[in-house]
């Protein structure tokens, strides 16, 4: 009976574990690495952008209003994150065809990426529920250059997020020295 309670214990606390290691990515650690489809159906991985900072940013859906405002606002600063040597990448657990008819719609030409199997959400710990279904939860990374995580936003204002990213791309500037310019 009682090594019964005593592995009853340990798989607990090891369960425990586990879920405390799915918190979103620390300021600092190196950002989990990925690849996924983007609306134009090619592989994109975290990777690829190596050299320029990176502004991934995880939303519920396409196409819904909050969704959109923060779409328009990362495409209408677009020449502002290239004068950052920054991208923006967008991730939703929306399908490919989902983005491609909602980048068309809208006017968007940066990346969305297509987490149908929710693997990356879930490494960024970047879920939430909506009437008992599984969506991405409104957050946002900004990674340097060499992968590493310098800033964290959770549950953000679509609404102004994208001049919040550029003033942080600006002050991570002037506390670093990894370029921001090209």
């Amino acid at each position: 009976m009682r090594l019964w309670m005593v592995l009853l214990v340990t798989v607990v606390l090891g369960a425990g574990l586990l879920f405390a290691f799915a918190a979103v990515p620390a300021v600092g650690t190196t950002a989990p690495d990925f690849t996924l489809p983007s609306q134009d159906g090619t592989q994109v991985s975290l990777a690829d952008f190596r050299g320029k900072w990176v502004v991934l940013y995880f939303y519920p859906k396409d196409g819904t209003p909050g969704c959109t405002i923060e779409a328009h606002n990362f495409q209408r600063d677009q020449p502002q994150y290239s004068q950052r040597n920054a991208v923006v990448v967008g991730v939703s657990v929306d399908t490919t065809d989902s983005h491609k008819e909602f980048c068309s719609k809208e006017g968007l030409n940066f990346k969305l990426l297509a987490d149908a199997e929710h693997k990356v959400v879930k490494q960024y710990d970047s879920t939430m529920n909506y009437k008992g279904v599984e969506i991405a939860a409104r957050n946002t990374f900004i990674i340097d250059p060499q992968g590493k995580i310098e800033r964290a936003y959770t549950s953000v204002d679509p609404n102004k997020h994208s001049q919040e990213v550029l003033a942080a791309l600006d002050e991570l500037r002037k506390n670093s020295d990894i370029p921001l310019q090209k």
